[in-house]
């Protein structure tokens, strides 16, 4: 493969196997978390599914990706079915596969998804983009954690709400916002979009300044803008926030919101992350 492809690119490049709706891909180094792929890229390389698809109808529309199992190094093969598609939108069923020890396929990911025709009609925000300084005036923070190689695949410009230094399990808010892209910058699609809605660390370890072992259960992203809106925003920074909503008996939940420079929402997600204690 070659190597003058963005990292990004690298990560999510599927081929055809021959098998009706089935796609191989290849986990990357490049966004590994701690026991496997960055669960942005894995949302992302599902995407990368469907749009590749031939009969993809439209554009995404939303995705929700659960994670059953963490995505082992080496092959994996992508399923993407579209179960039905209507006049202007296409419902999807989607698994990831990998083999085990004894070489069996193994469903390690599941997910449905909806792309659909994207008509003009009257439109608004309730959700305006917070009021906050150009991502100019925000230092660029280095890698959180050492070791951990999909942090560098992003520029991050924290506003607010950076992980505390000392883990004393004193509580706070657990609001994030922070201006972010692709490191190196590279033009937004749906894509890299579905994998930065998944850029916030778990909102536990903020809301008590305790980083107890946590992971994404499920998320769902909901895609608001069209492919001319995401060409417009290019490599430019985007505004991110994310907050927790619910922390009990194991889990919690997470929303979050993306928005341009200029202020029109991309995207909102959901997910629901197991914590241990």
């Amino acid at each position: 493969m070659s190597t003058d492809l963005h990292p990004f690119d690298r990560a999510v490049a599927l081929t055809a196997t021959g098998v009706p709706n089935q796609y191989r891909g290849q986990a990357s180094p490049d966004y590994w978390n701690m026991v496997g792929p960055y669960g942005g890229i894995t949302a992302a390389s599902l995407v990368q599914a469907m749009q590749q698809h031939p009969q993809c109808l439209g554009d995404p529309i939303s995705i929700t990706v659960n994670y059953a199992a963490a995505v082992g190094p080496g092959a994996f093969e992508i399923e993407a079915n579209p179960v039905r598609t209507n006049r202007s939108t296409q419902h999807w069923i989607l698994t990831v596969l990998q083999p085990d020890a004894d070489g069996k396929m193994q469903v390690v990911t599941t997910a449905t998804a909806v792309t659909a025709v994207r008509r003009e009609t009257w439109s608004v925000s309730d959700m305006p983009m917070p009021a906050v300084k150009p991502a100019a005036e925000f230092e660029r923070v280095p890698p959180l954690f050492k070791g951990v190689e999909w942090l560098t695949r992003y520029e991050m410009r924290f506003v607010n709400g950076i992980l505390p230094k000392e883990e004393d399990g004193s509580e706070r808010d657990s609001l994030t916002q922070l201006w972010v892209r692709d490191n190196p910058p590279r033009p937004l699609d749906f894509a890299s979009l579905a994998a930065v809605s998944d850029v916030f660390f778990p909102r536990a370890w903020l809301r008590r300044a305790k980083r107890v072992p946590a992971g994404t259960v499920s998320i769902t992203v909901y895609f608001h803008a069209g492919r001319e809106e995401l060409a417009a925003v290019g490599d430019d920074l985007l505004l991110a926030q994310a907050r927790g909503q619910e922390f009990r008996n194991g889990f919690f939940d997470q929303t979050a919101q993306l928005w341009s420079k200029s202020g029109q929402m991309l995207a909102t997600s959901h997910q629901i992350v197991y914590y241990k204690e």
